[in-house]
């Protein structure tokens, strides 16, 4: 029986709702402000990798016809598939999605009533309650979780749509120019901008929930999952272009009225009090602490339940347990520092799960054949590590001006695009000479 248009809609609308969370809502608005004039191009290259990509990572699971994220990578080899895995696991998990949970729901749902920028206690408070709900929640039944959810998302969305509608209306101020690092090369840093997202990574996970769900509804044949796959990826993908560009509007006209803040939270708190008080933030900051919680439940439930197949000697307590208490200590350091520290992580890994997502499209080309994964991934992955590193301020100057002088795009975050090429290219001639393995479609 063929999915129904309705089944297509409902599905559409349910991956738009895994992907639309809280903590997405402080980039785009963020991205507004500090591009200004150059709006345009900086708000395109965040459309490609903040929507475009997860809308790829969501097809390319159905075209692989594998189960999950370690089976699609393990195609370079069974060790760099559970690495990956694993790593992407504890980056959306407890390392920075999870902490940046709490951390949004504290600057739009605490902050702004305690004019709080210095004193930390109020935010090592909030963060005992929050994982203390968390983990609560975590141990327990998901069902009441699943159904706070459904109801927290569509309210958010009508928040967040009133706030668009009334700053394209009644825009707060004119579009500012752009700060420092959007003089040039907008499009470039828009594109980079977008890995904060992490909606990528989230995709190769929430892929295969959608693709479960076709199934059951009568998707039964591979081109049917990748016809209708996509089908519900561009319809999650067309309404978060929406609301990322409206927000990022928000953000290029709010600097005149409430200047320039330190994180899109902030933005989205003072622009909300800005059009409609006390009471307007109030009803925001509620929502949106709930949204939170639920995406932090979700995430640490979805991460224990992951270690726990890879490591079965540790319970699922256990790992909820000690992912709980990881986030809140990292919470702790607050949104900025989050983000910033989460910046060499996200561009050293979203180079490697945008690699491992064009070979799985160009898989037959190649015949599946394992060297072509190898050499491109590796390739990938040496020139992002220089550049990360170059940016931490270890000595690898002689590597780093090599790379500049010879890879283009180097210089904005994209140079490891030739190697990667290269790489596939190298390791499909050794390949035909050594008959290396090759992997079935």
């Amino acid at each position: 029986m063929a999915t129904r248009t309705t089944s297509i809609l409902a599905v559409g609308f349910m991956l738009f709702a895994l992907f639309f969370g809280a903590g997405n809502l402080i980039f785009p608005a963020m991205l507004g402000q500090m591009a200004g004039d150059n709006l345009v191009p900086a708000n395109i290259g965040f459309i490609i990798t903040g929507v475009g990509l997860p809308v790829l990572g969501i097809i390319a699971l159905a075209y692989s016809g594998k189960d999950n994220l370690q089976s699609l990578a393990s195609r370079v080899h069974p060790l760099y598939g559970i690495t990956f895995a694993s790593v992407l696991y504890l980056t959306i998990g407890p390392l920075f999605a999870i902490p940046r949970t709490n951390t949004v729901a504290y600057e739009i749902g605490i902050n702004p009533f305690i004019n709080n920028n210095v004193d930390t206690i109020p935010l090592l408070i909030f963060s005992i309650i929050f994982f203390g709900i968390t983990l609560y929640f975590s141990l327990q039944s998901q069902k009441l979780v699943d159904v706070v959810g459904k109801m927290l998302s569509p309210l958010l969305l009508v928040l967040i749509s009133v706030l668009v509608v009334t700053a394209i209306v009644n825009p707060i101020g004119t579009i500012q120019p752009p700060t420092e690092d959007f003089l040039s090369g907008s499009f470039f840093k828009g594109f980079q901008e977008g890995y904060l997202t992490m909606d990528m990574l989230a995709a190769f996970v929430f892929g295969i929930i959608v693709i479960n769900i076709l199934k059951e509804r009568g998707s039964t044949s591979k081109r049917d999952l990748i016809v209708n796959g996509l089908k519900v990826a561009l319809i999650a993908g067309i309404l978060l272009a929406i609301i990322y560009s409206s927000l990022a509007y928000l953000g290029a006209t709010s600097v005149e009225g409430i200047g320039h803040l330190d994180n899109g939270g902030a933005v989205l708190a003072n622009s909300f009090d800005y059009y409609f008080g006390t009471v307007g933030s109030i009803l925001l900051a509620f929502i949106v602490i709930a949204a939170c919680l639920t995406t932090s439940i979700g995430l640490i439930t979805a991460c224990a339940s992951y270690f726990k197949e890879i490591v079965p000697s540790v319970s699922y307590k256990q790992w909820a347990v000690l992912f709980t208490v990881v986030s809140a200590v990292l919470a702790n350091f607050g949104l900025n520092k989050i983000i910033e520290f989460s910046i060499p992580v996200l561009s050293l890994l979203y180079p490697l799960a945008i690699c491992l997502l064009v070979l799985t499209f160009l898989h037959p080309l190649f015949k599946g054949r394992t060297a072509v994964y190898q050499f491109s991934i590796l390739f990938t992955f040496i020139v992002s590590l220089i550049e990360r590193l170059y940016e931490l301020g270890v000595p690898v100057d002689g590597l780093h001006e090599f790379f500049t002088a010879v890879l283009p795009w180097y210089g904005v975050g994209l140079g490891w695009i030739v190697p990667a090429i290269i790489g596939g290219l190298i390791g499909y001639i050794i390949s035909s000479f050594n008959s290396q393995p090759k992997i079935s479609v």
